[in-house]
Protein backbone atom coordinates (compact mmCIF):
# COMPACT_ATOMS: atom_id res chain seq x y z
CA UNK A 1 0.00 0.00 0.00
CA UNK A 2 1.06 3.51 -0.60
CA UNK A 3 2.02 6.23 1.58
CA UNK A 4 1.92 9.77 1.69
CA UNK A 5 5.98 10.40 1.09
CA UNK A 6 5.47 8.17 -2.16
CA UNK A 7 3.09 10.81 -4.02
CA UNK A 8 4.05 13.88 -2.28
CA UNK A 9 7.52 15.46 -0.64
CA UNK A 10 6.87 19.10 0.79
CA UNK A 11 9.78 21.03 1.31
CA UNK A 12 11.00 23.59 4.00
CA UNK A 13 11.25 26.33 0.89
CA UNK A 14 8.09 25.40 0.10
CA UNK A 15 8.58 23.63 -3.11
CA UNK A 16 5.67 20.54 -3.31
CA UNK A 17 7.62 17.47 -5.17
CA UNK A 18 4.80 15.27 -7.09
CA UNK A 19 5.51 11.95 -7.01
CA UNK A 20 4.61 8.48 -8.61
CA UNK A 21 1.50 8.26 -10.40
CA UNK A 22 -1.12 10.57 -9.43
CA UNK A 23 -4.34 8.54 -11.79
CA UNK A 24 -8.09 7.29 -10.48
CA UNK A 25 -6.20 3.85 -9.49
CA UNK A 26 -4.59 6.20 -6.25
CA UNK A 27 -7.53 8.01 -5.52
CA UNK A 28 -8.24 6.59 -2.47
CA UNK A 29 -4.88 7.70 -0.96
CA UNK A 30 -4.43 11.19 -3.15
CA UNK A 31 -7.65 12.28 -1.56
CA UNK A 32 -6.81 12.04 1.65
CA UNK A 33 -3.39 13.62 1.19
CA UNK A 34 -3.29 17.16 3.71
CA UNK A 35 -0.76 20.00 3.49
CA UNK A 36 1.18 21.09 7.05
CA UNK A 37 -0.62 24.34 7.37
CA UNK A 38 2.93 25.97 8.87
CA UNK A 39 4.27 25.65 5.43
CA UNK A 40 3.46 27.62 2.45
CA UNK A 41 3.79 26.13 -1.34
CA UNK A 42 5.72 28.62 -3.70
CA UNK A 43 6.24 26.09 -6.73
CA UNK A 44 5.68 22.95 -7.82
CA UNK A 45 8.30 19.87 -9.27
CA UNK A 46 6.75 17.19 -11.15
CA UNK A 47 9.78 15.96 -12.94
CA UNK A 48 9.70 12.74 -10.73
CA UNK A 49 5.81 12.41 -11.87
CA UNK A 50 4.77 9.26 -13.99
CA UNK A 51 1.20 9.64 -14.56
CA UNK A 52 -1.42 12.07 -14.39
CA UNK A 53 -4.96 12.05 -15.13
CA UNK A 54 -8.35 14.15 -14.40
CA UNK A 55 -8.55 12.60 -10.65
CA UNK A 56 -5.20 13.16 -10.10
CA UNK A 57 -5.84 17.02 -10.88
CA UNK A 58 -9.05 17.09 -9.17
CA UNK A 59 -6.78 15.89 -6.17
CA UNK A 60 -4.16 17.91 -6.81
CA UNK A 61 -6.72 21.08 -6.87
CA UNK A 62 -8.56 19.97 -3.67
CA UNK A 63 -4.94 19.90 -1.99
CA UNK A 64 -4.06 23.59 -3.01
CA UNK A 65 -7.23 25.08 -4.53
CA UNK A 66 -7.73 25.89 -7.99
CA UNK A 67 -6.68 29.77 -7.88
CA UNK A 68 -3.77 28.61 -5.77
CA UNK A 69 -2.87 25.94 -8.45
CA UNK A 70 -3.35 28.28 -11.50
CA UNK A 71 -1.16 30.89 -9.75
CA UNK A 72 1.63 28.49 -9.40
CA UNK A 73 1.61 26.73 -12.50
CA UNK A 74 3.30 29.30 -14.56
CA UNK A 75 6.71 28.17 -12.38
CA UNK A 76 6.42 24.52 -12.12
CA UNK A 77 8.84 22.39 -13.24
CA UNK A 78 8.73 18.92 -14.96
CA UNK A 79 5.42 19.72 -16.04
CA UNK A 80 4.28 18.26 -19.72
CA UNK A 81 2.33 20.84 -22.31
CA UNK A 82 -0.36 17.99 -21.87
CA UNK A 83 -0.19 17.96 -18.36
CA UNK A 84 0.20 21.36 -17.82
CA UNK A 85 -2.82 21.81 -20.03
CA UNK A 86 -4.75 19.35 -18.33
CA UNK A 87 -4.18 21.09 -14.87
CA UNK A 88 -5.37 24.44 -16.08
CA UNK A 89 -8.48 23.35 -17.76
CA UNK A 90 -9.62 21.08 -14.74
CA UNK A 91 -8.77 24.42 -12.37
CA UNK A 92 -10.23 26.85 -14.45
CA UNK A 93 -13.34 24.95 -14.66
CA UNK A 94 -13.91 24.70 -11.41
CA UNK A 95 -13.28 28.11 -10.44
CA UNK A 96 -15.60 29.65 -13.70
CA UNK A 97 -18.12 27.00 -11.33
CA UNK A 98 -17.43 28.38 -8.72
CA UNK A 99 -17.85 32.43 -9.85
CA UNK A 100 -21.23 30.82 -11.62
CA UNK A 101 -22.82 29.74 -8.32
CA UNK A 102 -26.18 32.31 -8.20
CA UNK A 103 -25.65 34.34 -4.18
CA UNK A 104 -28.09 33.70 -2.25
CA UNK A 105 -30.69 36.93 -1.18
CA UNK A 106 -33.89 36.98 0.24
CA UNK A 107 -36.49 38.83 -2.23
CA UNK A 108 -39.60 40.23 -0.85
CA UNK A 109 -41.68 37.28 -2.83
CA UNK A 110 -39.59 34.55 -1.71
CA UNK A 111 -41.91 33.52 1.08
CA UNK A 112 -45.39 33.88 -1.15
CA UNK A 113 -43.66 31.94 -4.04
CA UNK A 114 -43.01 28.95 -0.84
CA UNK A 115 -46.80 29.61 0.23
CA UNK A 116 -48.06 29.08 -3.29
CA UNK A 117 -46.36 26.04 -4.27
CA UNK A 118 -47.39 24.44 -1.01
CA UNK A 119 -50.99 25.30 -1.98
CA UNK A 120 -50.68 23.70 -5.32
CA UNK A 121 -48.46 20.65 -3.79
CA UNK A 122 -51.62 20.14 -1.51
CA UNK A 123 -54.50 20.92 -4.04
CA UNK A 124 -52.48 18.12 -6.65
CA UNK A 125 -52.62 15.78 -3.14
CA UNK A 126 -56.00 16.06 -2.87
CA UNK A 127 -56.86 15.76 -6.60
CA UNK A 128 -54.89 12.32 -6.52
CA UNK A 129 -56.53 11.16 -3.24
CA UNK A 130 -59.96 11.46 -4.74
CA UNK A 131 -58.98 10.11 -7.95
CA UNK A 132 -57.56 7.10 -5.71
CA UNK A 133 -60.78 7.33 -4.03
CA UNK A 134 -62.84 6.40 -6.67
CA UNK A 135 -60.40 4.07 -8.70
CA UNK A 136 -61.10 1.92 -4.78
CA UNK A 137 -64.67 2.58 -4.75
CA UNK A 138 -65.14 1.68 -8.57
CA UNK A 139 -63.41 -1.87 -7.82
CA UNK A 140 -64.93 -2.53 -4.59
CA UNK A 141 -68.62 -2.24 -6.04
CA UNK A 142 -67.38 -4.14 -9.12
CA UNK A 143 -65.98 -7.21 -7.05
CA UNK A 144 -69.11 -7.40 -4.38
CA UNK A 145 -71.14 -9.51 -7.08
CA UNK A 146 -67.68 -11.64 -7.72
CA UNK A 147 -67.05 -13.50 -4.02
CA UNK A 148 -65.13 -15.88 -5.61
CA UNK A 149 -62.30 -13.20 -6.06
CA UNK A 150 -62.60 -11.88 -2.46
CA UNK A 151 -59.37 -12.10 -0.73
CA UNK A 152 -60.84 -13.19 2.45
CA UNK A 153 -57.09 -14.59 3.57
CA UNK A 154 -55.49 -11.26 2.88
CA UNK A 155 -58.77 -9.39 4.67
CA UNK A 156 -58.56 -11.60 8.32
CA UNK A 157 -54.47 -10.83 7.98
CA UNK A 158 -55.15 -6.97 8.17
CA UNK A 159 -57.91 -7.46 10.92
CA UNK A 160 -55.60 -9.03 12.88
CA UNK A 161 -52.82 -7.03 12.63
CA UNK A 162 -54.52 -3.80 12.07
CA UNK A 163 -57.47 -4.63 15.31
CA UNK A 164 -56.14 -6.87 17.48
CA UNK A 165 -52.82 -5.76 18.18
CA UNK A 166 -54.26 -2.59 18.29
CA UNK A 167 -56.60 -3.69 21.28
CA UNK A 168 -53.93 -3.06 24.00
CA UNK A 169 -52.67 0.41 23.10
CA UNK A 170 -56.54 1.46 22.55
CA UNK A 171 -57.77 0.55 25.73
CA UNK A 172 -54.61 1.87 27.80
CA UNK A 173 -54.63 5.67 26.05
CA UNK A 174 -58.35 5.95 26.26
CA UNK A 175 -58.33 4.78 30.02
CA UNK A 176 -55.40 7.56 30.70
CA UNK A 177 -57.16 10.56 28.61
CA UNK A 178 -60.78 9.43 30.63
CA UNK A 179 -59.12 10.09 33.86
CA UNK A 180 -57.73 13.31 33.23
CA UNK A 181 -60.91 14.46 31.54
CA UNK A 182 -62.28 13.52 34.56
CA UNK A 183 -59.85 15.06 36.65
CA UNK A 184 -59.78 18.47 35.40
CA UNK A 185 -63.73 18.58 34.91
CA UNK A 186 -63.90 17.89 39.05
CA UNK A 187 -61.25 20.57 39.28
CA UNK A 188 -63.37 22.88 37.40
CA UNK A 189 -66.62 21.94 38.81
CA UNK A 190 -66.04 21.79 42.32
CA UNK A 191 -66.23 25.72 42.42
CA UNK A 192 -69.90 25.24 41.40
CA UNK A 193 -70.55 22.66 43.63
CA UNK A 194 -71.14 20.77 40.42
CA UNK A 195 -68.75 17.97 40.19
CA UNK A 196 -71.95 15.57 40.18
CA UNK A 197 -71.34 16.50 36.19
CA UNK A 198 -67.96 15.32 35.57
CA UNK A 199 -69.84 11.74 34.91
CA UNK A 200 -72.05 13.69 32.16
CA UNK A 201 -68.28 15.85 30.81
CA UNK A 202 -66.61 12.19 30.18
CA UNK A 203 -69.30 10.29 28.81
CA UNK A 204 -70.46 12.97 26.55
CA UNK A 205 -66.91 13.99 25.54
CA UNK A 206 -66.03 10.30 24.83
CA UNK A 207 -69.28 9.33 23.13
CA UNK A 208 -68.91 12.05 20.76
CA UNK A 209 -65.80 12.88 20.39
CA UNK A 210 -62.49 11.79 21.81
CA UNK A 211 -63.54 7.85 21.53
CA UNK A 212 -63.41 7.82 17.66
CA UNK A 213 -60.63 10.35 17.35
CA UNK A 214 -58.47 9.18 20.02
CA UNK A 215 -59.01 5.55 18.29
CA UNK A 216 -58.43 7.08 14.45
CA UNK A 217 -55.34 9.07 15.76
CA UNK A 218 -53.86 6.02 17.05
CA UNK A 219 -54.66 3.64 14.06
CA UNK A 220 -53.11 6.36 12.10
CA UNK A 221 -49.95 6.48 13.15
CA UNK A 222 -49.43 3.03 13.60
CA UNK A 223 -51.46 1.68 10.82
CA UNK A 224 -51.07 3.75 7.86
CA UNK A 225 -47.42 3.83 8.06
CA UNK A 226 -47.34 -0.11 8.54
CA UNK A 227 -49.00 0.45 5.09
CA UNK A 228 -47.02 2.61 3.43
CA UNK A 229 -44.06 1.06 4.21
CA UNK A 230 -45.51 -2.40 3.00
CA UNK A 231 -46.17 -1.62 0.03
CA UNK A 232 -43.43 0.97 -0.47
CA UNK A 233 -41.46 -2.45 0.04
CA UNK A 234 -43.47 -4.31 -2.57
CA UNK A 235 -42.22 -1.95 -5.11
CA UNK A 236 -38.67 -1.32 -4.01
CA UNK A 237 -38.54 -5.05 -5.23
CA UNK A 238 -40.59 -4.82 -7.95
CA UNK A 239 -42.93 -7.54 -6.77
CA UNK A 240 -45.66 -4.98 -7.48
CA UNK A 241 -44.25 -5.03 -11.28
CA UNK A 242 -44.51 -8.89 -10.63
CA UNK A 243 -47.96 -9.15 -9.97
CA UNK A 244 -48.71 -6.50 -12.64
CA UNK A 245 -46.73 -8.66 -15.51
CA UNK A 246 -48.82 -11.83 -14.20
CA UNK A 247 -52.39 -9.94 -14.20
CA UNK A 248 -53.14 -9.56 -10.71
CA UNK A 249 -54.72 -5.89 -9.49
CA UNK A 250 -52.92 -3.50 -7.38
CA UNK A 251 -55.99 -2.52 -5.90
CA UNK A 252 -58.03 -5.91 -5.22
CA UNK A 253 -54.73 -7.80 -3.83
CA UNK A 254 -53.68 -5.03 -1.86
CA UNK A 255 -55.86 -1.89 -1.28
CA UNK A 256 -59.43 -3.34 -0.79
CA UNK A 257 -58.27 -5.88 1.83
CA UNK A 258 -56.53 -2.87 3.59
CA UNK A 259 -59.91 -0.45 2.97
CA UNK A 260 -62.70 -3.29 4.26
CA UNK A 261 -60.03 -4.37 7.17
CA UNK A 262 -60.17 -1.22 8.66
CA UNK A 263 -63.83 -0.10 8.17
CA UNK A 264 -64.77 -3.58 10.35
CA UNK A 265 -61.80 -2.78 12.86
CA UNK A 266 -61.97 0.96 13.29
CA UNK A 267 -66.01 1.10 15.06
CA UNK A 268 -65.01 -2.36 17.37
CA UNK A 269 -62.02 -0.33 18.33
CA UNK A 270 -63.84 2.65 18.79
CA UNK A 271 -66.17 1.33 20.80
CA UNK A 272 -63.83 -0.14 23.12
CA UNK A 273 -62.22 3.49 23.43
CA UNK A 274 -65.30 4.66 24.70
CA UNK A 275 -65.41 2.27 27.24
CA UNK A 276 -62.10 2.53 28.56
CA UNK A 277 -62.49 6.39 28.54
CA UNK A 278 -65.62 6.27 30.44
CA UNK A 279 -63.88 3.91 32.81
CA UNK A 280 -60.54 5.94 33.61
CA UNK A 281 -63.50 8.60 34.54
CA UNK A 282 -65.17 6.02 36.74
CA UNK A 283 -61.96 5.89 38.69
CA UNK A 284 -61.18 8.99 39.41
CA UNK A 285 -65.16 9.83 40.35
CA UNK A 286 -65.03 7.10 42.72
CA UNK A 287 -61.22 7.47 44.14
CA UNK A 288 -62.01 11.63 44.48
CA UNK A 289 -65.06 12.78 43.87
CA UNK A 290 -67.08 10.07 46.08
CA UNK A 291 -69.23 8.90 43.48
CA UNK A 292 -70.03 5.09 43.87
CA UNK A 293 -69.99 3.14 40.64
CA UNK A 294 -73.49 2.57 40.77
CA UNK A 295 -74.62 5.98 40.17
CA UNK A 296 -71.69 6.49 37.75
CA UNK A 297 -73.65 3.94 35.69
CA UNK A 298 -76.86 5.04 36.46
CA UNK A 299 -76.43 8.55 35.35
CA UNK A 300 -74.68 6.94 31.90
CA UNK A 301 -77.54 5.08 31.54
CA UNK A 302 -79.57 8.14 31.09
CA UNK A 303 -77.41 9.89 28.23
CA UNK A 304 -79.34 8.94 24.82
CA UNK A 305 -77.92 6.41 23.06
CA UNK A 306 -78.12 8.87 19.64
CA UNK A 307 -74.88 10.05 20.76
CA UNK A 308 -72.57 6.97 21.22
CA UNK A 309 -74.12 6.51 17.22
CA UNK A 310 -72.84 9.89 16.52
CA UNK A 311 -69.66 8.99 17.60
CA UNK A 312 -69.48 5.55 15.82
CA UNK A 313 -71.29 6.24 12.42
CA UNK A 314 -67.88 8.61 11.81
CA UNK A 315 -65.35 5.81 12.26
CA UNK A 316 -65.94 4.00 9.02
CA UNK A 317 -65.54 7.20 7.15
CA UNK A 318 -62.09 7.64 9.05
CA UNK A 319 -61.04 4.06 8.09
CA UNK A 320 -61.52 4.70 4.45
CA UNK A 321 -58.79 7.62 4.98
CA UNK A 322 -56.25 6.35 6.49
CA UNK A 323 -56.49 2.96 4.50
CA UNK A 324 -56.14 4.54 1.37
CA UNK A 325 -53.79 7.34 2.42
CA UNK A 326 -51.13 4.96 3.62
CA UNK A 327 -51.60 2.79 0.50
CA UNK A 328 -51.50 5.60 -2.11
CA UNK A 329 -48.55 7.14 -0.09
CA UNK A 330 -46.89 3.48 -0.23
CA UNK A 331 -47.78 3.61 -4.23
CA UNK A 332 -45.30 6.82 -4.58
CA UNK A 333 -43.00 5.07 -2.90
CA UNK A 334 -39.82 5.72 -5.66
CA UNK A 335 -36.86 2.87 -5.35
CA UNK A 336 -35.12 4.01 -2.25
CA UNK A 337 -35.43 3.45 0.95
CA UNK A 338 -35.36 6.94 1.90
CA UNK A 339 -37.88 7.45 -0.25
CA UNK A 340 -39.81 4.67 1.54
CA UNK A 341 -39.01 6.14 4.92
CA UNK A 342 -40.16 10.25 3.57
CA UNK A 343 -43.99 8.67 2.52
CA UNK A 344 -44.21 6.81 5.95
CA UNK A 345 -43.79 10.12 7.73
CA UNK A 346 -46.14 12.14 5.06
CA UNK A 347 -48.67 9.33 5.19
CA UNK A 348 -48.83 9.84 8.80
CA UNK A 349 -48.96 13.43 8.80
CA UNK A 350 -51.84 13.56 6.52
CA UNK A 351 -54.11 11.26 7.80
CA UNK A 352 -54.15 12.64 11.51
CA UNK A 353 -54.38 15.95 10.01
CA UNK A 354 -57.61 14.10 7.22
CA UNK A 355 -59.09 12.94 10.82
CA UNK A 356 -58.77 15.94 12.82
CA UNK A 357 -59.63 18.19 9.81
CA UNK A 358 -62.63 15.59 8.94
CA UNK A 359 -64.06 15.71 12.75
CA UNK A 360 -64.56 19.46 13.22
CA UNK A 361 -66.28 19.79 10.33
CA UNK A 362 -68.62 16.59 11.17
CA UNK A 363 -69.25 18.60 15.35
CA UNK A 364 -69.89 20.93 12.95
CA UNK A 365 -72.82 19.77 11.04
CA UNK A 366 -73.86 17.82 13.92
CA UNK A 367 -74.47 21.02 16.29
CA UNK A 368 -75.93 23.10 13.02
CA UNK A 369 -78.40 19.94 12.51
CA UNK A 370 -78.86 19.86 16.49
CA UNK A 371 -77.79 16.45 16.69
Amino acid sequence: MKAQADVLEIGSDGLLRLRGEWTLADYSLLRTLRLDGSTDTTSIDASELIALDTAGATALINLLGAERLLALLPQSRGLSDERLALLNTVAQALVDQSGNLPSKRWRFGDGLEHFGRQVMSGWRQVLQFLSFLGEALLSFFSLLPRPWRWRVTALVAQIHQAGLNAVPIVLLLNFLVGAVVAFLGATVLRDFGATIYTVDLVAYAFMRELGVLLAAILLAGRTASAFTAQIGSMKINEELDALHVQGFSTMELLVLPRMLALVIVLPLLTFLAILAGMLGGAVVSLLTLDISLARYIAIVQEIPIRHILLGLSKSPIFAVLIALIGCLEGLKVAGSAQSVGEHTTSAVVQSIFAVILLDAVAALFFMQMGW
